[in-house]
């Protein structure tokens, strides 16, 4: 009998998640990676393909003169979609906003640290930035119910240490992913403002912050990965609607403080799809037509052009 995922994502089989193991960073995709589904430049970001057969990578060929960043983890590299043309970046770049070619700046697994690590290690690289978009949150809030002992100063990483039997309560996981996530926004604001950028904080989606049931091609691929990973063991308890508005609340009101304007993709995308659409292929990673719609709220909500 055919797998739920085999049947409806046969792709996902290209995204092997085999990282290369990376000074400072722990781990990043391969460079010059050629896949049925992604493409990488020299240094593993990866390509965001434009009108008229244009390109624009990090490390590699872009249009000259100024481009825009969309920055995160696994989302914002675009595991799920079925081509480099599907992302997030590409969708911005093609139909929704644009006027200026959007780099992909995003490692997969990465945490808030690294997230901010990565973009200050290639930053030589990039050209004027005229806006920088950072997707995230939701790694931090998976990481948090990591013991204190693999938190270490700067928050824990993935496959830093085994999963513990008890983790913590949701309040005390959602206190320290918005300590973390805000610190190194920090950062980011003081990166946005040398070099002259918007920066805008974007808490990506979350399937049971978007919708409190999955469509039911949704729940079959759910179900099927909840056999081989331990998501609904140990996450559960934060995989709620209600802690993804709680969630929310706390990181818009430290983003204020900031003065980091913030969006909630999780009421964006939930106003903007119709009941039937189908928009995740796991709860964090989405199909081409979630990755679209993303890239149109973005758009719409942030007055891109």
């Amino acid at each position: 009998m055919t797998s739920p995922r085999a049947a409806y994502t046969p792709h996902m089989e290209h995204y092997t998640f085999v990282l290369e193991d990376q000074p400072y960073l722990g781990y990043f995709q391969y460079g010059g990676e050629k896949t049925p589904v992604h493409t990488t430049d020299r240094h593993g970001f990866r390509v965001t393909p434009g009108p008229g057969g244009q390109r624009a990578t990090v490390g590699d060929d872009r249009p000259e003169g100024p481009a825009r960043v969309l920055a995160g983890s696994s989302a914002v590299f675009g595991v799920g979609a079925t081509g480099d043309a599907a992302t997030i970046s590409a969708r911005l770049w093609n139909a929704h906003a644009p006027r200026l070619p959007w780099l992909n700046v995003a490692g997969q697994s990465h945490n808030s640290a690294q997230e901010l690590l990565l973009f200050t290690l290639f930053q030589h690289e990039l050209p004027p930035v005229e806006d920088i978009v950072l997707l995230s949150g939701v790694n931090n809030l998976v990481l948090s119910r990591l013991p204190e002992a693999q938190q270490g100063r700067h928050g824990a990483y993935f496959d830093c240490g085994p999963a513990p039997d008890v983790v913590p309560p949701p309040d005390r996981r959602l206190a320290h992913a918005t300590e973390l996530t805000l610190r190194h926004l920090r950062g980011w604001k003081v990166l946005a403002d040398g070099l002259g950028a918007r920066l805008t904080f974007v808490l990506q989606p979350l399937a049971p912050w978007v919708r409190e049931e999955p469509l039911p091609r949704e729940k079959l691929l759910f179900d099927e990965l909840d056999e081989v990973s331990n998501f609904r063991r140990f996450h559960h308890d934060i995989a709620t609607l209600p802690v993804g508005r709680a969630y929310a609340r706390q990181l818009a009101s430290g983003c204020a403080a900031l003065d980091v304007p913030f969006l909630d993709m999780n009421v964006a995308l939930g106003e903007a799809a119709a009941p039937q659409d189908w928009l995740f292929i796991d709860r964090v990673h989405c199909t081409d037509l979630g990755y679209d719609l993303v890239a149109q709220q973005l758009a719409d909500r942030l007055d891109l052009v």
